[in-house]
């Protein structure tokens, strides 16, 4: 039996704690309140106006049946709405708020800033890497997950 310290599952769980704990900090201490899946959710909204829910936790890798809370979390504080859909009048589309979109332009220096420190024990060179075998490992296992990564339709 392997120590912990050489299971990939464990040094994987151990980096997300760690990555949670820096984006919190660096959010917070700028004045923020929002989580890394708020984030991901805000910026995804943003980017691809008049989504709906289902699209949304494809495209950010998130469970279909918990993003509801998420969005519900992003309509409270004001940063995004829901709206009718004119295609289909039992669907929502998701729209980024005016304060949402100055959310992400305040925000974006302390989410840049938690992404360096969370990479701050590796040179440049090595930062690159690591970045290309995680996002090698987890194409590999996307299908693995209970909330497999969707790329957006053209």
């Amino acid at each position: 039996m392997k120590d912990n310290i050489d299971m990939p599952g464990h040094l994987a769980r151990r980096f997300q704690q760690i990555a949670v704990a820096v984006f919190l900090a660096e959010v917070g201490d700028a004045g923020f309140d929002l989580t890394p899946v708020q984030y991901a959710a805000l910026a995804t909204i943003k980017a691809n106006p008049g989504l709906d829910q289902v699209t949304l936790a494809g495209l950010i890798a998130y469970d279909r049946t918990t993003i509801t809370g998420v969005i519900d979390r992003l309509v409270q504080k004001g940063l995004i709405e829901r709206r009718a859909s004119p295609r289909d009048r039992r669907a929502r589309e998701l729209e980024i708020t005016d304060e949402g979109r100055r959310t992400l332009r305040n925000i974006t220096p302390a989410v840049e800033s938690a992404q360096r420190i969370m990479l701050r024990g590796l040179n440049a060179r090595e930062g690159e890497e690591l970045m290309r075998l995680l996002r090698k490992a987890i194409a590999a296992g996307n299908e693995l997950s209970r909330a497999p990564l969707r790329q957006a339709e053209a």
